[in-house]
């Protein structure tokens, strides 16, 4: 067993996580922005870019929960599994996320309910709320924390598990895979549970790649650190072959949405989830590497700027729709293709800016801000054994 010091010396620093959290979630606000876009610009010139930068950013919600679990294996692996610390797990994980998704679950829905059904009955409308809370309904976005729920109730049983059978760790990857594609085609053609994509089982793969690389780190560090002294040849024929397998996969994923919203051309679902998970998959550890280049190539500015965004990302996720929501009320009343492209760019950049000056102006103003957005100014960086980053859009 390792000793408390030797622990502390492999459990560095990560401050490379949050470029990843920044990256997850400019894909967000991608997939976001041209949601209506991707359907509505069918018939212009530049319906592939809007197809490309709707289904290639794809990656957001899967990283985040790759994140979340890296850093909840991380942190947690090598520690004494107690009582004191599960409890303080589930302290902070109630303080820190759900009091936050409860608040915004409270907001959108009343926001809607002011919208579009302000003749609901009490009754109805209470028995809706209650519903749509307790299975992340309550506006389109929040089934990633509702997912990210869920994992933390599953959290400490797999880390008992892990930890009671270590040889398990080895084989953490395949069995997320395995149940991650059994409850796929089980679904498919026997349970046909609604809203799939709202359960834990369709992102486990992700969850469990975490867990592997987190409990792994030390040992794998320098396969995801790609730099001249980290290069042989092995290792550059793995990253040039992730790399174009990831990249492969993206463009195939791209390429079938293509067809289906110009063309109509119908494919098996299976395929779509087998592209989506390949290309989301792999992407999670593409992210990882390019998180690292950039932190330590890129200017200071730029790397900087990037920090405090994947410090912001949670809040900016649970926010940045209500952004959205009001910008999109005001269409362009032209029929100019430029304006309409300019305004579909102005989404995307009103959700980010306008999300990241009220997160940033209420976690440093405001008291209390953790109730809206959770433990934000304490995730600058991933210490050891010190559990304030765990949501990896955290999510956290």
């Amino acid at each position: 067993m390792l000793n408390k010091s030797t622990i502390q010396k492999k459990r560095e620093n990560l401050p490379e996580l949050q470029l990843v959290r920044a990256f997850a979630i400019l894909g967000v606000l991608s997939v976001h922005s041209t949601s209506y876009a991707a359907t509505a610009m069918v018939e212009s010139n530049y319906f592939f870019l809007y197809n490309f930068m709707n289904i290639f950013m794809k990656y957001g919600t899967p990283t985040f929960i790759f994140l979340s679990s890296f850093v909840l294996f991380y942190n947690y692996y090598e520690r004494p599994l107690s009582k004191e610390l599960i409890g303080g797990f589930y302290k902070k994980r109630l303080l820190y996320i759900i009091i936050p998704y409860t608040v915004f679950s409270i907001f959108y829905f009343t926001l809607l309910h002011v919208l579009y059904y302000p003749d609901r009955s009490l009754q109805d409308t209470i028995l809706s709320f209650i519903s749509k809370l307790l299975t992340g309904k309550a506006y389109t976005h929040l089934y990633f924390v509702f997912i990210s729920i869920q994992f933390y109730l599953l959290f400490p049983i797999i880390l008992w598990v892990f930890k009671k059978v270590p040889q398990l760790t080895k084989w953490a990857m395949p069995i997320g895979l395995a149940v991650q594609w059994a409850f796929i085609l089980l679904n498919k053609y026997y349970l046909q549970v609604p809203n799939k994509g709202s359960w834990s089982l369709s992102y486990m793969a992700y969850f469990m790649l975490g867990a592997f690389i987190g409990i792994y780190y030390p040992k794998l560090k320098d396969w995801f650190v790609m730099s001249r002294a980290n290069a042989t040849s092995a290792r550059m024929a793995g990253w040039i072959v992730l790399w174009i397998s990831w990249a492969t996969a993206g463009l195939a994923h791209v390429y079938i949405y293509y067809n289906s919203r110009l063309y109509g051309t119908q494919y098996n679902s299976t395929l779509y989830e087998f592209l989506w998970n390949v290309h989301t998959y792999l992407g999670t550890i593409v992210l990882l590497q390019l998180a690292f280049v950039v932190y330590r190539k890129a200017p200071r500015k730029l790397s900087g700027m990037f920090e405090k965004l994947g410090a912001l990302s949670f809040g900016v996720y649970l926010i940045h729709p209500f952004f959205l929501l009001v910008y999109r009320q005001f269409p362009p009343q032209t029929g100019s293709s430029i304006i309409t492209h300019m305004w579909y760019a102005g989404g995307f950049l009103t959700a980010l800016f306008c999300s990241c000056i009220v997160v940033a102006l209420t976690v440093r103003y405001v008291p209390f801000s953790w109730i809206l957005f959770g433990n934000i100014s304490s995730r600058k960086k991933v210490k050891p054994y010190i559990d304030k980053t765990s949501v990896a859009v955290n999510k956290h």
